[in-house]
């Protein structure tokens, strides 16, 4: 442990893993085909953060089941077929994550099977395996706090000794509902004052990371 840090549990898509753009503009696509116009900021204030469960939850109740099932379908499938022509790590991670000497893991809205895949095309799954939590592990996702304190669980650490690294403010808010201190990540999508809040540091690149982690 150190500066009271015994763990770093990092979300993976904007985190990790260069994803959310891709994300945005299918879903921008399904839910126009659906029968729901949205622009980028709306699917970003919506839906980025969230489980594929939740969001799916969401379309139900605003175009009903049959809808939701189709976004699901359709969203994994063309989804996929993007992040394989279009992934890539988050720029710095890399950097970032080989001068972090606490233990890490990954706490993510996706399922295994996609967390496998993107981090996978990133070249990150060997950074993590053995420690990639997904929210299909536990009964609610983010901004709840259950996923959060289910991989410090499994970690073996409290929830005060652990830091959450984000970049959406559905998992900030998860963090803080854990009693877990956050850095804000706002060099992707969501604006920084979407982020910004009690026990959380906002930035703006990854590879401030490891100095961030020594002053908190």
């Amino acid at each position: 442990m150190i500066n009271g840090v015994g763990l770093v549990i990092f979300d993976c898509d904007g985190v990790l893993v260069d994803s959310e753009s891709i994300a945005v503009r299918v879903n921008v696509a399904i839910t126009a085909h659906l029968g729901w116009p949205m622009t980028a900021a709306e699917v970003i204030d919506r839906f980025i953060g969230r489980s594929h469960a939740s969001i799916a939850e969401i379309i139900g109740a605003k175009l009903g089941d049959e809808a939701a099932a189709t976004w699901t379908e359709r969203f994994e499938t063309q989804l996929h077929q993007a992040v394989d022509a279009e992934l890539a790590a988050v720029d710095g991670i890399a950097e970032a994550l080989s001068q972090i000497t606490v233990p890490t893991c990954v706490a993510s809205s996706g399922t295994h099977e996609k967390l496998r895949h993107t981090l996978g095309r990133a070249g990150l799954y060997p950074r993590f395996a053995g420690r990639i939590f997904s929210a299909t592990e536990v009964p609610v996702g983010k901004p709840a706090p259950d996923l959060f304190l289910h991989a410090a669980a499994r970690m073996g650490v409290p929830p005060e000794a652990c830091v959450v690294v984000e970049d959406s403010q559905y998992g900030v808010q998860a963090a803080r509902a854990a009693g877990m201190r956050c850095l804000g990540y706002a060099g992707g999508l969501t604006a920084a004052d979407r982020l910004e809040g009690p026990d959380t540091i906002v930035f703006d690149d990854m590879r401030d990371l490891p100095a961030l982690l020594g002053k908190i």
